[in-house]
């Protein structure tokens, strides 16, 4: 009897051995991350030009995740340039490094300006970033969205 137990108990801890595996492995890919600037001047004047230096902050190392952004002048007029390339108000610009450059050129005199960028993953996951020149300060608000 002893021994018919224990084979009966060895085949149930085999049986929950086996039930228990899983084959599927779950790999992420999708992270999340922030994005920011160095700090910018407070005001430009008409015709002044500066270097927007974006950071891409990674929550994870996906090393195939790509990133795009695009851009909207809210407020003010100006000239926002890449590799000496204008881009386009509303189309999307693929990143090929988490730290890039982009330069500004401010075309219009005592005027707030406002560029609102949207980033976005090759997985769809949305970061907005807005920089503000004028009145007394520059300000740069990040904010995630999906």
């Amino acid at each position: 009897m002893k021994k018919t137990l224990a084979y009966f108990l060895y085949t149930m801890l085999v049986a929950c051995i086996v039930c228990a595996c899983n084959d599927r492995l779950d790999i992420i890919q999708d992270y999340e991350y922030g994005v920011e600037t160095l700090p910018l001047p407070k005001t430009l004047k008409q015709g002044e030009t500066v270097n927007l230096e974006f950071s891409i902050l990674r929550a994870g190392n996906y090393s195939a995740e790509k990133y795009k952004f695009r851009y909207f002048e809210s407020s003010g007029a100006g000239q926002l340039t890449l590799g000496g390339k204008i881009i386009p108000v509303n189309r999307f610009q693929d990143i090929k490094s988490d730290n890039f450059v982009l330069t500004y050129q401010c075309l219009s005199d005592g005027e707030q300006q406002t560029l609102d960028f949207v980033f976005e993953n090759s997985f769809g996951r949305r970061v907005d970033y807005s920089i503000t020149f004028g009145g007394d300060s520059t300000t740069s608000t990040d904010s995630t969205a999906q």
